[in-house]
């Protein structure tokens, strides 16, 4: 069996975290490091090497886009794509959507089962 994908999930809400984790550990076989803020997930995203960012887009802290540029500004960093999560889709611009490297957007609530193959499908379009 190949290596499970590395995910660094943020997201400031505990319950998501849980759900996430179940659905991407149990039903995706990926390995998942989460941080519930955005400082956090900079302090520790050296140590966890991730494949793919999962990332909230509004937090307390910092916003997932800007949490993004941030972590593309360490050079070990700098092609890591990332798939956005949000309960308020209509509040992102599609523009910020299409950025380079976003791979799509995830709206909140979403079905925890299927979670892991929206996240492949969406992962496997990618021009890695």
């Amino acid at each position: 069996m190949s290596q499970p994908i590395k995910i660094v999930h943020v997201d400031d809400d505990e319950d998501i975290l849980t759900l996430t984790k179940m659905s991407l550990e149990y039903f995706g076989n990926m390995a998942v490091s989460q941080f519930t803020s955005g400082q956090q997930a900079l302090d520790n995203i050296d140590r966890v090497e991730p494949d793919l960012l999962l990332l909230d887009v509004m937090m307390p802290d910092i916003d997932g886009f800007t949490l993004l540029k941030k972590i593309r500004e360490l050079p070990k960093f700098a092609g890591i794509e990332a798939i956005f999560m949000t309960a308020k889709a209509e509040m992102v611009s599609a523009e910020r959507a299409r950025e380079p490297g976003v791979l799509g957007m995830i709206v909140k609530p979403f079905d925890t089962p299927t979670l892991p193959q929206v996240i492949l499908d969406l992962w496997k379009k990618s021009e890695r």
